[in-house]
């Protein structure tokens, strides 16, 4: 499993092992893909670059790369052609906030499948600026799923995080609210509209882990919240491989979970990458749980039913729908 491009490719692999869902890959349905437009909001991230991927090997009719950063479409053009022209109109620089461009792009390339993954998606960054969360995560998906109901979309998978199971904080409050607008559409259209929820993906953009490695390496103290947190973890590979099994097996207002296996202890994964790195001597400082962090993690609410009808290692789960006229001011 390539976890990221580092020249400690060797760490990656050995840190790998470590994790209980290593190496659980599902087959990628290529018959939703195949002939089909398909477009990726938030393509230049970690998650929607590998999705743009795996849809490209599945030899799309078009593929369409939106994403608001300019450096990370560059990146993605590299790295799926080898070139990094920008000068087709496949790759589209836009913001999934400014609802009038995005119905723009959607009326031009007219996609038949959509896997939305543009999101903000550092927990500390939007407890402090919660509006942002809003913004992004709530009216942007609004903006995106009125565009997919004009030119009728077929297939739609909003990308989700398993923080808006039993949401405590606004990243997992405005992924929720995501996830109810993206169920609500669903009922109002007669093509799939699901959510899927993640962990945290292993070596992702910005992920922890990639902090716990800088610290290691550079001597300094190891900050972990707290002794006893856990998360789950995949890797992005798994995650896709899961947003393309939504796609072809999810019903409208859906969400659906993959079975990650236990949960992680967060100083035995800074153990094992300590060792992955060849570090024998390190400090944790432990910071403390931050507004509204979870001691652990939950891939399924209270309040959810955790059905498997279609697939062994995939929970479907209902939400509440939310009419996007309802939205109003923000909540928080």
């Amino acid at each position: 499993m390539n976890l990221a491009p580092t020249d400690d490719s060797l760490a990656w692999a050995k840190l790998a092992e470590f994790f209980p869902s290593h190496g659980t890959v599902l087959d990628i349905p290529k018959h939703i893909i195949a002939g089909k437009r398909v477009l990726v909001t938030g393509a230049g991230g970690s998650v929607g670059s590998e999705i743009c991927r795996q849809v490209a090997a599945c030899e799309p009719a078009s593929l369409v790369l939106l994403d608001r950063d300019e450096y990370a479409l560059h990146s993605l053009s590299l790295s799926l052609f080898d070139q990094a022209l920008l000068d087709t109109p496949n790759f589209v620089l836009a913001d999934i906030r400014d609802a009038d461009t995005v119905r723009e792009h959607f009326l031009h390339h007219r996609p038949e499948v959509v896997f939305h993954s543009a999101a903000l998606k550092h927990q500390p960054l939007l407890e402090q600026y919660p509006r942002e969360a809003w913004k992004t995560n709530v009216l942007g998906t609004a903006n995106v799923l009125a565009a997919a109901q004009e030119v009728d979309v077929e297939r739609f998978v909003t990308i989700s995080t398993d923080k808006a199971a039993d949401p405590t904080t606004y990243l997992g409050h405005s992924k929720h609210l995501a996830e109810r607008l993206t169920a609500w559409m669903g009922q109002q259209q007669g093509g799939k509209y699901v959510s899927v929820r993640f962990g945290n993906v292993i070596a992702s953009r910005g992920s922890a882990i990639w902090t716990f490695r800088h610290q290691l390496l550079q001597g300094v103290p190891v900050t972990v919240v707290h002794p006893e947190a856990s998360r789950y973890f995949m890797s992005i590979s798994q995650a896709c491989s899961l947003v393309l099994q939504a796609a072809a097996i999810g019903e409208s207002g859906e969400v659906l979970v993959l079975d990650m296996g236990q949960p992680v202890k967060i100083v035995d994964l800074v153990a094992h990458l300590a060792k992955a790195l060849d570090v024998p001597d390190y400090e944790v400082v432990f910071t403390g749980l931050r507004p509204g962090e979870k001691l652990h993690e939950v891939r399924i609410g209270y309040h959810e039913s955790n059905d498997r009808p279609r697939h062994p290692m995939i929970s479907h789960v209902q939400v509440p729908l939310l009419d996007p006229t309802l939205l109003g001011a923000p909540p928080w």
